[in-house]
Parts: C-alpha cells; sequence; structure tokens
C-alpha cells in the first residue's frame, strides 16, 4: 500500500482531502447513532481554524497545547494548529492541574484548546499561572470564567473569524520543512517529570509509509479504523490519525473504554490498535462466556483454542483430518467471535506494553490474530511489528523498513533511523544520555532471534535484582499471574530481596462467582482477609509459579481491593503499571510480605 512522498503532515493531509473529497471520514456517535463528517467538510474547517489562530496571532514555531477526548475536533485542531505553522502539544484528559501546569510552563504555550467544561477545570487553573498564555479556544460552548489571564474564545467563533480570511493554507503549507517540529509529546512515564518529545514531520511520515506497507500484506480494499486509545498518546496519534490520513480512510472514535465493545460491533472497523490491557479484557470476557454457557459449547469452544494453537504450531500445517474439523469449527465457533469484533476486521495490533504470548495465542487460535509491535514516543514512535505470514506471538515482529536495530552488550535494545526524535524539547542534557553516536537508547532489554524478530524481556529500569544477584523480568511474573481467572492485575517487586512477593487485583466476575457460591458478601476489602479466598488465591499464584524459574516465583502475596487505574496514578493513560507510584503507595504491605 505505497504512500506518496509527502513532505510533511499539512500537505499530506489536504493532499488526501482533495482526492477524497464526499467521502465519508469521520465519524462520531451523536444522539445514538454515528454520523460522519466529510474529507471536504474536515479540510475545510481545518483550514478556517488554522486561519483563525493566525488572526489570533499565532506565528511559526508556537505551541499550543491541545486536550479533548477522541473525537472529530481533536484532528481538526491538531492539524490546524500545524497548517498554521505551529505546533501541537497534546496532553492527556486525566492530567492533574499539576501535570497541566508543568506542561504549558515548559512548553511556554501561547495558547490552549480544549473540549468539554470537565476536562478544562484543572487546565484553565493551571493556565491562570502560566503568563506566557495569550488565548484560549474552547470547542464545546464556554462558560464565563474568572482570573484566567486570557480571554476565552469558542471554537466555533474563531472557526468563523478564519473564514473571513483569505490566506492560501493550502499553497502555504508547502513552506513546512520535514525536519520542523510537528508535535512535541510529553512522554507519560512510569517515573519523574514526563519530558517533551520534539518529533518532526519526517519521523511520523516515516511510520505512516512503514506501517501502510505493512498494514498492505494484512487487509486490503476499503479500512475502517476505531479509534480507542487516547490522541494525546504517540501511538494512537501516528496509527490511529496520521495513519488512516496517510491511507485515505474513515475513522470512528469510540464512546468510552466501557462502551468499546459496542462500538466495534457498530464501526465494523477493519483495524482495531490497542495496548495489551484491552486484548486482555477481550479474552477474559470471551473466556468468562464460554464458561457460562457451559456443556458443548464450553467444549467446542476449547477445541477451537486446542485446534488453533496446533495450527499456529504446525510447520507444514495441519493434517487433512484435523483441517476439516478446524474448518467446521470455524463455522460453528470463530465466525460467530469474528461477529463481535464487527464481522470484516482484518488485523488487530498490540502496542505500547508487552503482550502477554498466551493472549496473543489466544486470538490467533480464534482467527483474530493480534500483530504486536514495539516502539516508544521518541521514535513517533513505531520501530518494529509483526507481519502477516510470518507472526511469533512471543516477539515483537522484524524492523520496519530504513530503521536499523542493535543488542547493546547489557542486552539494551539501540535504534536509528528516519523515524527518530529531534530531541527532548529544552534538555539537552537528556537528549545527549538518549542518543549516543546516532543511536537511540530504548531503556528497554531484548534480543533478536534466528529470523530477525526482536523479542523484548523487560524495562531496563524495571529488571528486579535479587539478594543473589539474579535479573529477574516482573513483566513476565505479572503476565503469567494474570493469565489465571482469579486475578486480574498484578504486581511483582523484590528488588535486593530474597524472595519475590506480588499484590493482586481479583478478578471481578469470578470473586462475585466465588463469593456466591461460599455464601459470603462479594466485597473485595472482606475478601482480602478471608482465609478460603486467599487460598483460592493462592492455588492461581501456585498455577502462575509452575511456569516460572524457582527465582522468579512469587512466595508471598497480598490482595488489593482496589484496582490500580489511571484515575489513582497507578498506572500510565495507556495502562501501563507506574512502579514506583505502587511501590511507594503500598510500601509497608509490601514490606510486610518480605518478613
Amino acid at each position: 500500500m505505497p504512500t506518496p512522498d509527502w513532505q510533511n503532515l499539512v500537505v499530506m493531509f489536504f493532499d488526501q482531502a482533495a482526492r477524497q473529497g464526499e467521502h465519508p471520514f469521520l465519524w462520531r456517535k451523536r444522539q445514538g447513532r454515528y454520523e460522519p463528517q466529510t474529507w471536504r467538510e474536515v479540510a475545510a474547517r481545518v483550514t478556517s481554524l488554522a486561519r483563525g489562530l493566525i488572526g489570533l496571532g499565532v506565528a511559526k514555531g508556537d505551541r499550543i497545547v491541545l486536550v479533548a477526548e477522541n473525537r472529530p475536533a481533536w484532528l481538526i485542531a491538531d492539524v490546524g494548529i500545524m497548517a498554521a505553522g505551529a505546533i501541537t502539544v497534546p496532553a492527556y484528559t486525566t492530567n492533574t492541574e499539576a501535570d497541566h501546569l508543568h506542561i504549558l510552563r515548559d512548553a511556554e504555550a501561547c495558547g490552549i484548546i480544549v473540549s468539554t467544561r470537565r476536562i478544562a477545570a484543572p487546565l484553565l487553573r493551571a493556565a491562570a499561572q502560566c503568563p506566557s498564555i495569550r488565548f484560549i479556544i474552547s470547542i464545546e460552548a464556554p462558560e464565563p470564567q474568572p482570573d484566567l489571564g486570557a480571554p476565552l474564545y469558542a471554537w466555533q467563533d474563531v472557526i468563523a473569524r478564519g473564514d473571513g480570511h483569505r490566506k492560501n493554507i493550502v499553497a502555504d503549507a508547502q513552506a513546512i520543512k520535514p525536519a520542523d517540529p510537528a508535535c512535541i509529546i510529553y512522554t507519560s512515564g512510569t517515573g519523574g517529570l514526563p519530558k517533551g518529545v520534539m518529533l518532526p514531520h519526517r519521523a511520523i511520515l516515516h511510520n505512516c509509509r512503514a506501517a501502510g506497507e505493512v498494514l498492505s500484506e494484512i487487509s486490503s480494499g476499503e479500512n475502517v479504523f476505531l479509534s480507542l486509545l487516547p490522541l494525546s498518546h504517540a501511538y494512537e496519534h501516528t496509527a490511529g490519525q496520521f495513519l488512516p490520513i496517510a491511507l485515505g480512510a474513515q475513522i470512528y472514535y469510540a464512546e468510552s473504554v466501557e462502551k468499546v465493545a459496542l462500538n466495534i460491533r457498530e464501526a465494523h472497523p477493519t483495524l482495531i490498535s490497542a495496548v495489551p490491557r484491552f486484548y486482555e479484557l477481550m479474552r477474559q470476557r470471551i473466556m468468562a462466556e464460554a464458561h457460562k454457557a457451559g456443556g458443548w459449547r464450553e467444549k467446542l469452544f476449547r477445541a477451537t483454542l486446542a485446534i488453533g494453537a496446533k495450527r499456529y504450531a504446525a510447520k507444514h500445517g495441519l493434517p487433512l483430518g484435523l483441517r476439516l474439523v478446524d474448518r467446521l469449527l470455524d463455522i460453528l465457533v470463530r465466525r460467530a467471535i469474528r461477529e463481535r469484533f464487527g464481522g470484516r476486521l482484518q488485523a488487530m495490533v498490540s502496542g505500547g506494553a508487552p503482550l502477554n504470548p498466551e493472549v496473543g495465542l489466544f486470538f490467533v487460535a480464534l482467527g483474530l490474530p493480534v500483530y504486536q509491535g514495539f516502539g516508544q514516543t521518541e521514535a513517533a514512535p513505531l520501530i518494529s511489528v509483526n507481519r502477516a505470514g510470518s507472526l511469533k506471538v512471543d516477539t515483537v515482529g522484524p524492523p520496519l523498513r530504513e530503521v536499523e536495530v542493535r543488542i547493546a552488550d547489557d542486552g539494551e535494545i539501540l535504534v536509528r533511523g528516519p523515524m527518530m526524535m529531534l530531541g527532548y524539547w529544552r534538555n539537552e542534557e537528556a537528549t545527549r544520555a538518549a542518543i549516543r553516536d546516532g543511536w537511540l537508547h530504548t531503556g528497554d532489554i531484548g534480543r533478536l532471534d534466528g529470523d530477525g524478530h526482536l523479542v523484548i524481556l523487560d524495562r531496563k529500569k524495571d529488571i528486579i535484582i535479587n539478594s543473589g544477584g539474579d535479573n529477574i523480568s516482573p513483566a513476565r511474573i505479572e503476565g503469567l499471574l494474570t493469565q489465571q481467572p482469579e486475578i486480574a492485575q498484578a504486581f511483582a517487586a523484590g528488588d535486593r530481596r530474597s524472595h519475590l512477593v506480588a499484590l493482586l487485583v481479583p478478578e471481578e466476575g469470578w470473586m462475585q462467582a466465588w463469593a456466591k457460591a461460599a455464601g459470603k458478601a462479594a466485597n473485595a476489602d472482606m475478601l482480602a482477609h478471608d482465609p478460603d479466598f486467599l487460598a483460592a488465591m493462592r492455588a492461581a499464584v501456585e498455577r502462575a509459579n509452575a511456569g516460572l524459574s524457582v527465582v522468579e516465583r512469587v512466595r508471598r502475596f497480598a490482595v488489593t481491593a482496589e484496582a490500580f487505574s489511571t484515575e489513582n496514578g497507578q498506572m500510565t493513560p495507556t495502562l501501563k503499571l507506574r512502579r514506583h507510584v505502587i511501590q511507594t503507595s503500598y510500601r509497608d504491605l509490601l514490606e510486610s510480605l518480605y518478613d
């Protein structure tokens, strides 16, 4: 699926808009149904917004912070900012006032575009403390706000103001150079203050071209994306927004995490891109429903998983008899599961964190392969991804074209290529630490297998070194723990200790069923200390331990009633554990497990 050699993202957008014209482009749920905006309509709004921003005094290189949920206005704002010559600074809707204040001050932002009043509150409090802010634009009807320190404009008014200007935004886009910064994306991080990653147009364009080639091996015909990860994250920003633009695809915006399953059935996507936690939850849901169905239905489901796993492992295909059974199960089982995913899904991609191989194999066996990839914000973010025909669920695939990968002496993955960042915004020391001799030091530990596929072992800084000097991957242990139906989330610890311990969050559905069968209240706080409940959880831990070496096994554990989440700050917006936050929050409990 080759893409033209566009020189910047704005030119790419306007070129595709001219090609696609009245075809539907962006879909958003309104009054219970999805409604589209055409390419022509979106391009007109982008042009008007860019003119309106210039009318507000925006100049080349200015930084504008964008805070909104996934919706058409996000894309319009992002491209409109770039078309005005400015730099988009996306920020998460879940940020606290302190988070926003750090970004606004560090980026020296001149303006803000924000969506709903609920999202706006902490951002506006932070903006009032930043003298660099010259304007605030509210996508939804703004309410009068005291002490903002800058004028507040309505989105529609800025667009209407731009309609009256004659500046040729499309022609002016040609002046944007490939090496110019397109955006500054602040790494959510699992520790410390976020750093602003400067991504040039050429880096994201390289990602789009390389990913488009990979996608052409998997899908054919019309492409329909479902956007469900935060667009403020580099993964969704590239794979869920600019890649669809490059392909002339349609984008449906999911309403919320809770409604993703419904939105999938409504949007009938051909591609879903998500983090491992999404696939883990979907697996848990499908497994629970199969168990609930019971009888011959559950037996057929388990037979499908078994024969699908054999098909994946077979180097020369299944014997004739098993092939016939496999085809029958495709009709009886897999077809219904594919319908749950919209009926025309051609690819599911996982990134942002390691995907447990068992989860990957589960979906492969069901005829819905998950193509795991690897990347980071500093690489715009794609580095490698699995390919059709050579899928290996325990790897993140071979590097993308023009991307070089080598493994340092200490096991760290080093990369270089046209997808690399310009550096960290106004942080030369951090830039020098990350890019040495032209190689980006990813901070991940890995290896290349015999087929040239990259295998991720762990984060360099997250490796547990026990008191015996053994290097232990907590991600591997947590992955095996959460494969057990009793465990929804897990956190392993034991640095500089003689043994490993874990915090476990019980799976809600399983806990409810256990409590009902045991005649006890399904109260997580009470069950966390119930001997019978803890015995059931111990059985789950022992099953996980059976797949681990002696030094990796969890010796003791505790159950916590509160899930790790973005709301309590224990997960990043892309659902990775903030290890230092959990360690601090549960310090006393963890210490008691070592005694």
